[in-house]
């Protein structure tokens, strides 16, 4: 590694799991970047972010070619070697690399474009899996990945130079007062969501707050208002405690469940930010 870190005992227990899938980067032999959550090759590029691998890194832009690799000429990206391309399995693979600075790069305009016309009508993205049956609220999109996507879409200028994502927006607004979970996979908004989870890999709420925070819209809006004050009622003395983390995570430095962490700090300092309109 060339990048230096904050976190070097969690830098060496990511890096460990290198090879656990079979392959290396973490994917498998038949070219999963999905399989073995959270030591994903997805996920695992935002993890050794998170714990201050520059995006620059040889490692970290070895991922990127890997993941350039499995995009389609139709702009989506097939993560899996077998079985249908979801929705968010191109969402998963295109917010990746827009946090290691490629939101700009010229490939992933057919993705985005991809995104914004496949759109499901309550501006949202779904799938056409239906584990739990198809009751009525699978009419409904999946707030999970449509929250990813706007993720990534923060990243490309949109949320200030177009009203293309008010709709999406909306979407996830009015599921903070549905409450119940909508849409193939269930996302609903319970106890678990209420949990503070760091880092973001689940539908929760701080990822919610945290990425809608960078949409007028929601800033505007009483239900965001809302969401935003339940999170920040969890402060301790400005330090926001990790509630929930995923279980093999739970003993990294960097979000240690039932401590303050610094990581966790900056991320919800962004969401100040963009209340007050300032720059970071």
């Amino acid at each position: 590694m060339s990048s230096p870190t904050t976190y070097p005992r969690d830098l060496e227990a990511i890096l460990a799991r290198r090879h656990d899938n079979g392959a290396d980067l973490w994917m498998t032999p038949d070219k999963n970047l999905i399989k073995g959550s959270p030591f994903t090759t997805l996920d695992c590029a935002l993890l050794l972010l998170e714990v201050g691998v520059s995006p620059a890194d040889p490692i970290l832009q070895a991922v990127a070619d890997l993941i350039f690799s499995c995009q389609r000429d139709d702009g989506r990206f097939r993560v899996a070697p077998k079985g249908a391309i979801y929705p968010c399995h191109t969402i998963g693979a295109l917010n990746v690399l827009c946090q290691l600075g490629f939101a700009a790069d010229m490939r992933l305009e057919k993705t985005f474009r991809h995104l914004l016309d496949s759109r499901h009508d309550d501006g949202g993205w779904r799938c056409n899996s239906f584990k739990y049956g198809r009751g009525p609220e699978t009419a409904s999109s999946n707030p999970g990945p449509t929250l990813t996507a706007l993720n990534a879409f923060r990243l490309t200028g949109y949320p200030d130079r177009k009203q293309e994502l008010d709709q999406t927006v909306a979407f996830l607004l009015e599921h903070w007062r549905i409450r119940k979970p909508i849409g193939p996979c269930h996302y609903g908004i319970g106890t678990l969501f209420m949990q503070a989870e760091y880092p973001f890999m689940t539908y929760n709420l701080f990822y919610y707050v945290y990425v809608l925070s960078f949409y007028r819209l929601a800033r505007q809006d009483n239900r965001f208002l809302e969401a935003l004050a339940i999170l920040k009622a969890k402060l301790t003395d400005g330090q926001l405690v990790v509630e929930r983390v995923n279980r093999q995570l739970a003993r990294f430095d960097f979000c240690t469940k039932g401590q303050p962490s610094a990581r966790a700090r900056a991320r919800y300092q962004e969401i100040e930010r963009n209340l007050t309109g300032l720059q970071p």
